[in-house]
């Protein structure tokens, strides 16, 4: 037994407490003990020991079993949490007037405390994203000018009878894109001890050249870097002639 036991009641395990309340009635209402005695030796207020012998008399031993407390109500319900998931995968913040696409807890708990009244701060509402199954991750773009149909045309259709053209013809089938490389244009990863950042010496100086790329099915890359613009010309000139393959 506990030392903390003799010195605070509260600190007894509640199943060894509903014993205690059930031996110390028993005690009163069959052995004849006073209500004062059993308060005495068992460290407990005569009031504690009249609420045993009341709850004793209204539900018998059963009355005498430790309660446990209901707990708060939940801040976030059934519905919110249903509500929560279902904006995060369907919407983005512009659709409530936010200039970012980016969901964040603090703007998913301002919507929630506007649309349910209630107090909810993000921290809560991360909690709940995580139990609803949902992560905070980088995401893929898609620009909003795409035509889902036309994609779907190209692929299930027109895509397809290229191929088989192709394949007529003996041709090879590639992706071509045009891209800008800055100077001021970080990115990558490098190595460095652990626990402290790798610095990388760069320029400030703006600038830059574009660069055009073609990539086969296969995974051939071949390009080429330009100074100046890229214009129909430069770029069909580039495509016969001027690649370097990598």
């Amino acid at each position: 037994m506990s030392q903390e036991w003799f010195e605070d009641a509260r600190k007894i395990p509640d199943e060894v407490m509903s014993y205690l309340r059930k031996i110390a009635v028993r005690a009163i209402l069959e052995k004849g003990y006073s209500p004062e005695l059993i308060s005495e030796v068992f460290g407990v207020s005569r009031t504690a020991v009249y609420d045993w012998l009341r709850r004793f008399h209204a539900d018998g031993y059963a009355g005498l079993e430790t309660k446990q407390s209901p707990g708060a109500s939940r801040i976030i319900t059934a519905q919110m949490d249903h509500w929560l998931k279902q904006t995060v995968l369907e919407q983005t913040p512009q659709d409530f007037g936010y200039d970012t696409v980016l969901w964040t807890r603090e703007i998913l708990a301002t919507l929630l405390n506007e649309r349910f009244d209630r107090s909810v701060g993000g921290s809560t509402v991360g909690l709940h994203l995580v139990r609803l199954g949902l992560s905070y991750q980088k995401p893929w773009f898609r620009a909003n000018e795409q035509d889902v149909q036309k994609v779907a045309r190209f692929l299930g259709d027109t895509f397809p009878r290229i191929q088989r053209l192709a394949e007529k013809m003996g041709a090879d089938i590639a992706f071509q894109d045009e891209a800008g490389i800055g100077l001021q244009t970080h990115a990558g990863k490098t190595w460095g001890e652990v626990g402290t950042t790798p610095g990388v010496p760069v320029t400030g100086k703006r600038g830059g050249w574009n660069m055009l790329s073609i990539v086969t099915p296969g995974g051939k890359l071949f390009f080429s870097i330009e100074e100046g613009k890229i214009d129909s010309d430069r770029s069909i000139a580039v495509t016969v002639h001027g690649f370097r393959c990598s």
